[in-house]
């Protein structure tokens, strides 16, 4: 069977699955976080900067805060947020529901946080580094 031409351009439904073709610029997934609460939040990624890549949230369904540098932007649904390359930047859901969210990303981010979730037990500042990003900790 010839392989298919669009494999990797079109995910319908795009729930737990990418938009990801070998040489594109630009990685599409979406995620949902069950909710959580604000006070303390309960944050989705760690505290980060990736030196050499953006990224960028599109809120489905919900809401999301993210912090850019030092200042925090909730995002409701319908709203996006840009956090651009060498600002350091975390993301929860500020609500006891869940949320549905794009996340746009590089292949070098996906494959950051691939390897962030295999549970191979390396040192996570030394992962980030070596996906052109730092590991601030958790806030």
């Amino acid at each position: 069977m010839p392989p298919d031409p669009l494999e990797g351009l079109v995910a319908a439904p795009l729930a737990g699955s990418a938009v990801a073709a070998p040489h594109a610029a630009i990685v599409v997934v979406e995620w949902t976080d069950p909710g959580g609460g604000t006070d303390p939040p309960t944050y989705i990624a760690p505290l980060h900067v990736h030196h050499e890549d953006d990224e960028a949230w599109y809120v489905l369904d919900g809401a999301l805060c993210v912090r850019v540098g030092d200042e925090v932007a909730e995002v409701p649904a319908g709203g996006a947020v840009l956090v651009p390359r060498g600002t350091p930047h975390t993301y929860w859901n500020p609500r006891s529901r869940p949320t549905r969210y794009l996340l746009v990303m590089t292949p070098r981010i996906r494959a950051l946080i691939e390897a962030l979730h295999t549970g191979s037990g390396a040192d996570v500042t030394e992962v980030f580094a070596a996906y052109r990003s730092e590991y601030l900790g958790w806030p």
